[in-house]
């Protein structure tokens, strides 16, 4: 199974949606952007279109013509060029388990991929139909587009100052109902508590969406095991000093 507690050395380094910085999210271009950044795994987001078919993209509101997708066969080929790299696929639709299983086993992909989402039923579908894929559940459902923020209206602080004092109790039930071993969370929820009873759970902890290094650095002193970024030139630098 692919690796997600850091142990003792660095977090694991995440390209978010390849290299969202750097080149057009969710495509083959940016994840080797990515890739040669020398990121440890791939970040991408998968729902189904009207047909069934599984793409990359992250809302059923496409701003990209359907044609110019990758499907999720493409992503899944193309990787499969870069056998180092893990994938990290974050699902966006549902009941679309058995065909995402289907297509990771498909490529040979099952044991290299961990499987995000905000939905523990459709988690626990997951894992259920391949025990070789790890399982994260992401957590909180952004409502108010925080990782697309860099302004926060008062009432969103305030729910985030709430969760992130709560999460430290609640996220061992959250995770043991999805039948998850990563807790994937906006990084203004994560906090040293909630680090180490994810730990003491054997789960590990993703944080999303970072791109400022004294943030980077801040949570890789918290101990979290993964930094997701739109631009994996963050992790030039050392995040653990």
């Amino acid at each position: 199974m692919i690796r997600v507690l850091r142990g003792d050395g660095p977090p694991l380094r995440i390209g978010h949606r390849g290299a969202a910085a750097l080149a057009p999210e969710n495509t083959l271009r940016s994840f080797d952007v990515a890739i040669a950044c020398g990121v440890d795994l791939v970040e991408f987001d998968v729902l189904a279109l009207g047909d069934g078919t599984l793409v990359l993209a992250h809302s059923a509101d496409l701003a990209e013509p359907e044609s110019d997708l990758p499907t999720l066969d493409e992503a899944l080929a193309h990787l499969g060029g870069h056998p180092r790299v893990g994938l990290h696929l974050d699902l966006k639709t549902e009941g679309r388990e058995q065909a995402i299983v289907a297509a990771l086993r498909h490529h040979g992909a099952a044991g290299r991929t961990l499987v995000t989402s905000y939905d523990p039923v459709s988690l626990r579908r997951l894992g259920d139909l391949e025990p070789d894929v790890r399982l994260g559940l992401s957590y909180p459902l952004d409502r108010w587009g925080v990782a697309r923020r860099r302004v926060l209206a008062p009432a969103a602080l305030g729910a985030l100052a709430a969760m992130r004092a709560s999460l430290p109790r609640r996220i061992g039930p959250r995770l043991a109902r999805a039948g998850a071993t990563v807790a994937s969370l906006q990084y203004m929820v994560v906090t040293r508590a909630v680090v180490e009873r994810c730990h003491a759970l054997g789960a590990a902890v993703f944080a999303w969406t970072v791109d400022d290094p004294r943030i980077a650095a801040r949570l890789a002193r918290a101990g979290v095991d993964g930094i997701i970024t739109n631009d994996p030139r963050l992790f030039r630098g050392d995040l653990t000093t």
